[in-house]
């Protein structure tokens, strides 16, 4: 009887078997680079910004950038390998000029598709390693969409020194949309960062980032830094807060942003 009933009792394990097997959550949200862990096959995450805020300075003139509903779907297609899907749905710019003119647009951004292949440790662990090449579509507007099509590849690393401490650094090659929202340049550099386990569910990030931007007529350096924290309330569910701050006059000046993000 006992024998008969074990097949059973083993299909009614496998779900948990299954779910116990599953790679630890790890969600691109929040910071600059992106992480090198891929999602397992066949399982989902949904990671949105649910609001972020961009101030750029410029002598006497002033914008403002608000963004909702900054959407990220990342899709496990193989073992090492996830697609993704992102989109900007709704974006507000507000632009002020030495002489107090006001001027206020609104639109959509565009649509970003991502393959990331990982090359060793998919889940993160250890010396992790992937190539996530990408294009974007112009399907929104600016200031939020850029107005043409860009692409490039970044190449997120991962290091673990501790159960406490990973080192991680993002190397990136853009094809950059002009300024005008017609044609591209070249644009590379490099993010790097370190993350420290504050406790079991939260997580601090501290990054910098260095690009150099070739376009016709303005070549320039931007120095980025970034502080984030993600607070994992379950390992299915994540809650982040972060802030970027320029370092030089070519970089935004200012970054404050917060999101969730869910796996299924």
């Amino acid at each position: 009887m006992y024998l008969r009933a074990f097949p059973f009792l083993l299909l009614l394990a496998a779900p948990d078997l299954a779910i116990a097997q599953d790679r630890e959550f790890c969600p691109d949200r929040p910071g600059i680079g992106s992480p090198p862990c891929i999602m397992d096959k066949g399982r989902l995450s949904f990671e949105t910004g649910l609001g972020d805020w961009t101030l750029n300075r410029d002598a006497g003139d002033r914008e403002d950038i608000f963004v909702f509903g900054d959407f990220l779907i990342r899709a496990g297609v193989a073992d090492h390998a996830e697609i993704q899907l992102g989109w900007t749905s709704l974006g507000f710019a507000r632009n002020r000029d030495e002489a107090g003119r006001i001027d206020k647009r609104s639109g959509t951004g565009d649509i970003m598709l991502a393959l990331r292949r990982n090359f060793a440790n998919p889940d993160g662990s250890g010396f992790s390693v992937a190539a996530m090449p990408f294009v974007t579509l112009p399907v929104g507007r600016q200031p939020i969409g850029a107005g043409d099509w860009g692409g490039g590849l970044h190449v997120p690393i991962s290091y673990e020194v501790s159960s406490v401490i990973k080192l991680e650094m993002v190397p990136e090659l853009d094809a950059e949309v002009d300024d005008d929202g017609h044609g591209r340049h070249l644009a590379f550099g490099n993010v790097f960062g370190v993350s420290a386990n504050l406790s079991d569910t939260v997580s601090a990030t501290a990054e910098y980032q260095l690009r150099e931007v070739r376009e016709t007529g303005d070549h320039h350096a931007e120095h980025l830094s970034g502080l984030s924290l993600a607070w994992q309330t379950s390992d299915r569910f994540q809650i982040d807060l972060g802030a970027n701050a320029g370092l030089d006059r070519d970089a935004d000046d200012f970054e404050l942003y917060m999101g969730i993000s869910r796996r299924f």
